[in-house]
């Protein structure tokens, strides 16, 4: 069997685009973030919706009232 294993520095390697990384990062970063804040917005209305009588619409009011404010304050 062939030995394909690099036997050169690793320095010697395609150069890094470094700031593509760092917009890559900063994407996933707002991903994760504004996505928790999406997904504990909808926890949040959907108790709410099921265990209160304020019904569908109430709960989707409350929905868009959390991720506005969320919004704001995670910017």
């Amino acid at each position: 069997m062939a030995d394909h294993s690099p036997t050169g520095p690793v320095e010697t390697g395609a150069l890094m685009d470094y700031p593509e990384h760092e917009k890559t990062y900063s994407m996933f970063i707002a991903l994760a973030k504004y996505g928790s804040l999406f997904c504990g917005a909808l926890l949040v209305a959907m108790a709410f919706g099921f265990f209160t009588a304020a019904g569908f619409f109430s709960s989707t009011i409350l929905l868009v009232l959390i991720c506005a404010v969320g919004w704001a304050l995670l910017r």
